[in-house]
């Protein structure tokens, strides 16, 4: 009788260590399935770390509250959201912007890390000790005012003169540039210059009156300017990334024949487009973008990585290495 007592103890113990192993399975299967909603995304590499930024859309918690963070070690395994406050980064109220918070980039700046980004179609930059945020400013104000432009990128070149590429919204939207003053507070006026517009036929597939061209990334390679950017509505599901090469920050800059490099018959999805270049821990090239939530629908988007690399003088996208985050 007690062994038969100590038996049923035993199996209901075996089928209680089951079940929850299961339940566990379960639970982890979900959390990794879960793909990471976020648009127009930027990673930033730091100490080890890899720090992933964007644009909330569609139903998205936090959606409108600012910009929120991810962090993984391996580009493999994402936390979060785990920006300072609650998941964010930067928190509405903590510097300009009451609305539209778009297409942030984060950099490295005497010591310091900074986000420059889009509210209010407009331009702002906040600063912080950490990646994590909270990233803030005392003046909450725009850069500049020369009517509303988005999608901010700041490049540095080796004479240490920093640029701002960005998105002017006149007559479409239009890829601009301007030296930066030293102490990042705003543009020298009269160096601004229009660098491109959508003109070709890649570039507006549904022939609109407003072409556009946006989410610019600018780096050098063999003393040689490129220029990779997106084209199209971000709706339309041949948005899709191109490159324009240039001997000058400021241009002219010459579009590549190869153009696009990344579109929908690489990823397998709608809407691939509008990210940003990063090199992994082993020095490897690669461009974080955004795609359509499906083929059936545009929001929210979903952030993924694709391998790129330079052969010759051109930039050439593994298809193959794609993969969507978190899935």
């Amino acid at each position: 009788m007690i062994m038969k007592k100590y038996f049923s103890l035993f199996a209901l113990l075996c089928v209680f260590v089951c079940c929850s192993q299961e339940k566990e399975t379960v639970k982890k299967t979900v959390q990794n399935e879960s793909p990471i909603l976020l648009a127009d995304p930027t990673i930033f590499f730091d100490n080890g770390v890899y720090y992933l930024y964007g644009t909330t859309t569609g139903e998205t918690p936090l959606n409108g509250e600012g910009f929120m963070v991810y962090t993984s070690t391996d580009l493999k395994k994402w936390k979060g959201p785990v920006g300072a406050q609650n998941g964010l980064a930067l928190k509405k109220g903590d510097a300009f912007g009451t609305k539209g918070f778009w297409a942030p980039q984060v950099f490295k700046y005497n010591n310091k890390f900074y986000m420059i980004y889009t509210a209010d179609e407009n331009i702002a930059i906040a600063s912080s000790e950490n990646p994590l945020g909270p990233f803030k400013s005392d003046f909450k104000a725009p850069m500049f005012n020369l009517g509303n432009q988005i999608d901010p990128f700041v490049f540095v070149d080796q004479d240490g003169r920093k640029y701002l590429y960005h998105v002017r919204l006149t007559n479409g939207n239009r890829i601009f540039v301007a030296e930066l003053k030293d102490d990042l507070s705003g543009i020298k006026d009269e160096t601004l210059k229009e660098c491109i517009s959508g003109t070709l036929p890649w570039e507006n597939t549904q022939n609109v009156s407003w072409p556009v061209t946006e989410g610019p990334t600018v780096l050098k390679h063999n003393d040689l300017y490129y220029m990779i950017y997106s084209a199209n509505d971000f709706r339309n599901p041949d948005y899709a990334v191109g490159y324009a090469t240039a001997k000058s920050p400021y241009g002219p800059w010459e579009k590549a024949a190869d153009s696009p490099i990344i579109s929908k018959k690489d990823v397998g999805i709608n809407g691939a487009g509008h990210g940003d270049v990063f090199y992994d821990k082993k020095g490897k090239m690669k461009y974080v973008l955004h795609t359509h939530f499906s083929n059936s629908g545009v929001s929210p988007r979903k952030a993924g990585i694709i391998d790129i690399d330079f052969e010759g003088t051109k930039i050439k996208a593994n298809a193959k290495s794609f993969v969507l985050l978190n899935e």
